[in-house]
Order: C-alpha cells, then sequence, then structure tokens
C-alpha cells in the first residue's frame, strides 16, 4: 500500500516503525529496540500521534490492529512484513529474516504475529506491562 505523496519531516532514511502506544507489550517492546532501529535508520512513532492518522488516513480502529512502517518513499508496511523489512535491513538480524522468508516458516511468523497482535492487551494486561 501507498501512502499520498509529500514526503514527512518526521520520515528517516529508511522510515518510522509506528507501534501502538496504548498497548504495554508494545511501547516497551519498541522501546527497547529504540536505539538500535535508529541506528539503522528507522525511527519510531505512536500510531496515536495525530500526523500519523492524517499521513495515513485509516479509521482510527485498523490503525491500531498492527504495527506498521512507513518507509521514506510512502510505503506502508503492516504486521509481521515489518518484522522482515527491518531485520533484512540489520547485518547482524538478516539470519532472522533469511528463515522467516522460506515458504514455512514465513507462514508460521505471519500466524503467529496475528494471533500476537489479537492478544497483545491481554498479555500486557496479565504481564502487568503498562504503557510508557
Amino acid at each position: 500500500m501507498s501512502v499520498p505523496s509529500s514526503v514527512d519531516p518526521r520520515l528517516s532514511a529508511r522510515g518510522v516503525v509506528l507501534y501502538d502506544g496504548q498497548c504495554g507489550f508494545c511501547s516497551r517492546w519498541v522501546q527497547c529496540w529504540a536505539r538500535t532501529l535508529r541506528r539503522h535508520g528507522f525511527e519510531i512513532a505512536s500510531l496515536d500521534e495525530p500526523w500519523v492518522a492524517g499521513k495515513l488516513q485509516m479509521p482510527h480502529e485498523e490503525l491500531l490492529t498492527d504495527i506498521r512502517l512507513l518507509t521514506a518513499d510512502g510505503q506502508l508496511i503492516s504486521g509481521a512484513d515489518v518484522y522482515l523489512y527491518v531485520t533484512r535491513r540489520i547485518w547482524w538480524a538478516w539470519p532472522f529474516y533469511a528463515i522467516f522468508s522460506l515458504p514455512g516458516f514465513n507462514r508460521l511468523i505471519h500466524i503467529g504475529y496475528r494471533w500476537f497482535a489479537r492478544n497483545r492487551h491481554h498479555i500486557s494486561h496479565a504481564c502487568k506491562l503498562h504503557p510508557r
């Protein structure tokens, strides 16, 4: 999916990882990896930030269903494909990309991601992970 043009100043050389800032697990997970992501050309932002809704032009409920990546050229990547896109561009994470790009493993990462995405708020609650 491509997002309407006009490059946003928040976009780095590679893009912005967009996460659910109201999810305890998501906000902690992304913050844990923020330095690594930035070092490899990715910024992070919450899906709740006003510029995101304006840029992506999606209903709020749909917007929060997945982690998303808005690339510098306006491409929107969602779900497990965000992990694959990012790990392909980090040399030491490339083996993760290589393994989970194989047909059976690719299906596995997509199924696993979908299950986790549907249950992330329950997991956050059970683990007492509050959004930062």
